[in-house]
């Protein structure tokens, strides 16, 4: 590349400077960067990056300067603060969706918004964390035809799969492709479904994505359902991702453990029968084994009230669980 055309690239290196050789304890000089920006093949004299800084600064760059022989310039903010990164890191870490090779192909590319400084504490990150991860690799363009399809409103095809007793996954129905109408994608207990609609069953249904093989878009429109889901509230009332329908139901909690019912259900639970000490709480779940199993694990203090299809599940889940013992 000729001297002129790394001139014309010279502002471009100086942000790139910034970003990462630069933060509060650690600024840079002008004669610094000057030195910096041979590495480049470009000369520059140090007037020129004062005057570069303040181009910079006005493009809407937060350029920072510390005055005094130690002071220098460097970058006051970016577009993540290290907090943000070591959540986001840690976050897709802690997916179990996603493969421990494309864990370290994000982390990597998170780590590249900090300095250098903190870069390498972030990819340390990578081997501090021991959990069990898919090996789906394919998950990601799953994710993103379905997206694709819910863009365009179109149907999807796939195969799903099971896991066996060889420890593989192998499609069920005898490898029949399932045909449905995405609604959205819900991130639930450490694993992506896919929420559409089957016609057929005229039902909302559920799929695990990391089970989901040779997914297509299809060139039907895609359906809705008969009935109206409000998707803002229909997580929050899913265990396990159970399809099936909404029903009312009364749960009794003591005053002091309402805590657990709100993280659950949300706030908006209504509330009454209100005394000191207990409280009738009414809100909507899909019966399913997993709810009866949670209703289980918060302990006999909580309990259902109504209706009593929902009692007599709860009695009959105990019990079987019990004679299987």
């Amino acid at each position: 590349m000729s001297r002129s055309n790394n001139q014309k690239l010279k502002i471009l290196y100086l942000k790139d400077i910034l970003y990462r050789y630069t933060d509060e304890e650690h600024p840079l000089s002008a004669v610094a960067i000057a030195e910096m920006l041979k590495d480049y093949g470009i000369e520059a004299e140090r007037k020129s990056i004062y005057s570069d800084m303040e181009m910079l600064a006005e493009y809407g760059l937060d350029i920072m300067k510390i005055t005094g022989r130690d002071g220098g310039f460097f970058m006051g903010s970016r577009e993540f603060e290290l907090a943000e990164l070591k959540l986001l890191i840690d976050a897709v870490m802690s997916s179990r969706f996603i493969t421990r090779k494309k864990s370290e192909q994000l982390v990597k590319k998170l780590s590249a918004f900090a300095d250098e400084y903190d870069a390498d504490d972030l990819k340390r990150q990578l081997f501090s964390i021991n959990r069990i991860k898919g090996q789906n690799e394919s998950i990601l363009y799953s994710v993103d035809i379905i997206n694709s399809a819910i863009r365009n409103r179109k149907m999807t095809c796939f195969k799903y799969c099971e896991w066996t007793t060889d420890i593989k996954l192998h499609p069920k129905k005898n490898g029949e492709s399932y045909e449905v109408s995405p609604v959205t994608l819900i991130w639930d207990d450490e694993n992506y479904y896919l929420v559409a609609y089957d016609s057929n069953a005229d039902m909302i249904k559920h799929y695990r994505v990391d089970k989901i093989r040779d997914i297509c878009i299809m060139e039907k429109t895609r359906e809705k359902p008969s009935t109206k889901v409000d998707m803002d509230n229909y997580s929050g009332k899913m265990f396990g991702m159970f399809g099936g329908e909404l029903v009312k139901i009364g749960l009794q909690c003591p005053a002091e453990r309402i805590g657990i019912l709100i993280d659950r259900f949300g706030q908006d639970i209504k509330i009454t029968g209100k005394d000191k000490n207990v409280v009738n709480v009414h809100t909507e779940v899909v019966l399913s084994p997993n709810f009866y199993g949670w209703m289980a694990s918060v302990g006999p203090d909580i309990k259902i009230i109504s209706p009593s299809a929902a009692v007599e599940g709860m009695r009959k889940f105990l019990k079987d669980n019990l004679d299987a013992y």
